[in-house]
């Protein structure tokens, strides 16, 4: 069938993955045929990363490596980027839009992983193993129940009810937790979780604080001493979204009075590149915190399971165009068209394109077997088919198009 091949062979197709992407990735690529992949171990310098991208079609990152304006221009040949993590703010999605560049995450794959992470550091924050466990190392007995608790019975504070915070408040529930929430969004409840109306009253009322907040403008530094002045004597605060939502010295600050009773931390605003760099944070040496080096969706399931729903995604849009999960071409699911050739064609979108792609092909008569359209804001996505004998003809007529970003031919 003509839909599982493509116009370029694939043998030629070059795929870039860095940051040691699950070796799922990999085989999931090989076993379709790609056998240009380049695995590396490590994130990118900008500088590093533009020399590198000359001639890559397929680019896999995960959270360290950023894909700059600059990095873009350099790009060449590429048509889509992965990556193998939850968000995609180390993408310049602008500029990748610009380019026509498909951008592509996991928004859930490691969901499970963090969740099950923050309902663990709960237990051993308000139990206070931390201490228990680094006395007992260094010889010392701290068998005392003074200050130890149950999470059952306690609250709950989930800031950000997302894909992760949803997850977690059901966990909270099972153990006997009451789960009250904030988010600048409307959101529907899990089990009897409750909607706190502002942070305020969240951070005032619950006895852990847990943070699922993307990486914004508006988030920044979203916990901060003023905010934290709200906080309950004796909390615990959970920090595994992103480094930039919270002050780190207004956190220590609040240990060091007492006020907050212990806290886990696994993300930072600044972290090392690589195993072996020495990292540092005001954290350190603190009684009853908790600090893990970024490895909240950090599991052999969860990154499997990356590898698996990211590589799918850009196999679909490599081999039919479809571009359902991207950020950045507008989504598009494409039924297989039968004894045709299928164009996609990227463009801004201004008004009469369509119309001009169709007058070209009209006026050169080109029959059109099949058509699909779909734009945002800034750029449209249309899918061609017509008629095998006439479809260089047809590629060449939509690359002189106004407006045009970019065009393939697909199959």
């Amino acid at each position: 069938m003509e839909t599982t091949k493509t116009s370029y062979p694939r043998a030629k197709v070059k795929i870039l993955l860095l940051e040691n992407i699950s070796q799922k990735a990999v085989e999931k690529f090989t076993s379709n045929g790609y056998a240009n992949v380049e695995r590396l171990t490590k994130a990118l310098s900008e500088e590093d990363l533009i020399e590198k991208i000359k001639g890559v079609h397929i680019l896999g990152i995960r959270s360290k490596t950023n894909v700059t304006a600059s990095v873009l221009k350099a790009a060449d040949k590429l048509q889509a980027i992965g990556c193998f993590c939850i968000g995609t703010n180390q993408v310049d999605l602008a500029a990748a839009t610009q380019c026509g560049v498909a951008v592509f995450n996991a928004p859930y794959s490691n969901t499970r992983s963090v969740a099950e992470l923050v309902i663990g550091a709960s237990i051993m924050l308000i139990r206070k193993i931390i201490d228990k466990n680094s006395a007992a190392h260094k010889g010392g007995w701290m068998k005392d129940a003074s200050g130890s608790n149950e999470l059952r019975g306690k609250t709950l504070g989930i800031i950000g009810y997302g894909n992760i915070g949803a997850q977690v408040s059901v966990l909270a529930e099972a153990l006997g937790m009451k789960v009250i929430f904030y988010d600048i969004e409307t959101k529907l409840p899990m089990g009897n979780a409750t909607d706190s109306k502002t942070l305020k009253d969240l951070m005032s009322n619950a006895d852990v604080i847990t943070l699922h907040v993307p990486e914004t403008a508006q988030t920044k530094n979203l916990i901060n001493a003023e905010n934290l002045q709200y906080v309950k004597s004796g909390a615990i605060v959970i920090n595994y979204a992103r480094g930039e939502v919270m002050d780190l010295d207004a956190l220590a600050a609040t240990l060091k009075s007492g006020q907050l009773r212990g806290a886990a931390v696994d993300v930072f605003p600044v972290e090392p590149e690589k195993n072996g760099d020495i990292f540092s944070s005001p954290l350190q040496g603190l009684p009853n915190v908790l600090l893990t080096p970024h490895i909240g969706g950090s599991t052999e399931e969860a990154q499997q399971n990356i590898g698996d729903d990211v590589s799918n995604k850009l196999l679909n849009f490599l081999e039919k165009g479809v571009t359902w999960g991207s950020h950045t071409i507008p989504g598009l699911s494409l039924p297989p068209q039968e004894g045709a050739h299928r164009i996609l064609h990227i463009h801004r979108n201004v008004p009469g394109v369509l119309s001009e792609i169709n007058g070209q092909l009209s006026k050169n008569n080109i029959n059109i077997l099949g058509q699909y359209l779909k734009t945002n804001d800034q750029i449209g996505y249309v899918v061609v088919d017509v008629d095998k004998k006439l479809s260089a003809q047809a590629k060449n007529l939509l690359d002189e198009v106004a407006q045009t970003i970019k065009v393939r031919m697909l199959y």
